[in-house]
């Protein structure tokens, strides 16, 4: 029988420091978390598995180093972790996997489904990919080199979530030891498998081409030979990160984490192809400049908005074109504006103290540090203040239209030309701008662009 890694996410030492992840209600994510993994680790130990809890002292580098210094097959792993929102209504449990894997997603709904048993009141948030994530991606899923989930039980910031946490620990316990136990299971290979692993081979296609040499899949995931990443013009000599593998004298790649490199990665299960896609119609040099033009349509802006909350377009049906009317004027990427914008209000949910009725879609502050934030007397002000904003941190040129945005002149001017350089500027989130990017590659690829 496999073996179960789970780790308390946060709480380990981050920067110098321990991190006590999400604050709410007198208690800490790191906290509750460890609490819930103990009770998990007692529960699963006395159904006979055989369970490894990570050290409560480790970074989240150093967790999935731990995890991958020790794991052999058979294994599983799991981050548990609860959510924050600036909206105490914000509600309910979720499991991320690595993105394109079938499997693991077939993992994931095990696992959700096993906690939602044992706590009917928690709100289904579903299974997603770890593309969905404020980061676009979730290094516990992608860089764990055993099958691994990263699930959030519910949000410390809402206080039924909360409550439900703190009073029945237990049940949560026991559906999260439910999940598990059936996922080991189905990870488990069956009695008298070889020793030295044999993985399935797979066909590849790179940019509509398909090649005689194949890749492999390893727990669900499409590997391809390193030779083949030079036809997509990137250059791995410095990119650590990347998962490699040696099997059979061959370098492999995990295919997935090519997205990083601007290549859209999918998979067609019915004939076992993974298929790379690089011929972007997004200027690379131009994806992440704040100061350039935007590439979609206000109709793929429209169903981007939608198909993320169905009731964004309700209160502001025009959104989409006043971003791109607003900035087309001042030559800001209106992509980048309302990724930005999605980001700030959770797609038009609001929350954090500011009201839809403020008009206000980028969290810009009022003049004099007052208790609100800035209000605007419609939303086309709204978005031309966001607009000038951006602008002011990305450019050294003059506004095109009058000055409504009330911080213009206390922006120190072209300080930002780059998305990632508006982090600890715009927000205090040093990972900020990594949260934009993320959502400008979820807009792309529904938009078909990535």
């Amino acid at each position: 029988m496999g073996r179960i890694f789970i780790s308390a996410a946060h709480g380990g030492k981050e920067a110098g420091g321990i991190d006590p992840g999400a604050i709410a209600g007198d208690t800490t994510e790191a906290r509750e978390m460890i609490l819930l993994r103990d009770l998990i680790v007692t529960e699963l130990r006395a159904r006979s598995f055989e369970v490894l809890a990570v050290p409560d002292d480790l970074s989240a580098a150093q967790t999935i180093t731990w995890i991958n210094s020790r794991g052999r097959r058979g294994d599983v792993a799991l981050e548990i972790e609860s959510d924050a929102a600036s909206s105490p209504s914000v509600r309910g449990a979720s499991v991320f996997y690595i993105a394109n894997n079938n499997e693991r997603k077939s993992n994931a709904e095990l696992l959700l489904m096993g906690l939602l048993r044992r706590v009917p009141q928690l709100p289904n948030r579903g299974v997603k990919p770890d593309t969905d994530s404020g980061l676009g991606s979730l290094a516990f899923c992608r860089r764990t080199t055993l099958p691994s989930l990263s699930m959030q039980v519910g949000f410390l910031s809402s206080p039924e979530d909360r409550a439900l946490l703190q009073t029945r620990r237990r049940d949560f316990a026991l559906g999260i030891s439910d999940g598990l136990a059936s996922w080991s299971r189905v990870i488990d290979p069956s009695p008298g498998s070889p020793q030295e692993p044999t993985y399935t081979a797979i066909n590849i296609n790179i940019n509509g081409q398909n090649y005689l040499e194949q890749g492999v899949l390893i727990n669900g995931n499409a590997y391809i030979p390193i030779d083949l990443v030079d036809r997509l013009r990137i250059d791995l000599s410095k990119a650590s990160n990347v998962r490699r593998i040696t099997y059979r004298k061959i370098v492999y790649v995990k295919a997935i984490e090519l997205r990083d490199f601007n290549v859209a990665v999918s998979w067609d299960a019915a004939t076992r192809t993974v298929s790379l896609r690089s011929n972007l119609a997004v200027c690379p040099g131009q994806f992440d400049r704040v100061m350039s033009n935007g590439n979609t349509s206000e109709v793929q802006l429209q169903l981007f908005l939608r198909n993320n909350n169905e009731n964004a377009l309700v209160k502001f049906p025009d959104i989409p074109k006043l971003y791109r009317e607003e900035a087309g004027i001042e030559g800001v990427n209106y992509d980048i504006a309302f990724c930005q914008m999605c980001v700030e209000t959770g797609f038009l949910r609001f929350g954090g103290g500011i009201r839809p009725e403020q008009n206000n879609f980028a969290g810009l502050g009022a003049i004099g540090g007052g208790v609100e934030a800035a209000s605007f007397e419609s939303a086309r002000i709204g978005v031309r203040a966001h607009i000038q904003h951006l602008k002011a941190y990305a450019s050294l040129e003059p506004l095109v239209q009058e000055v409504v945005d009330p911080r213009f002149r206390f922006v120190t001017r072209g300080v930002a030309p780059l998305i990632e350089q508006l982090s600890g500027r715009w927000a205090a989130d040093l990972n900020y701008g990594t949260k934009i990017t993320a959502m400008l590659k979820r807009l792309y690829e529904s938009a078909g662009l990535l």
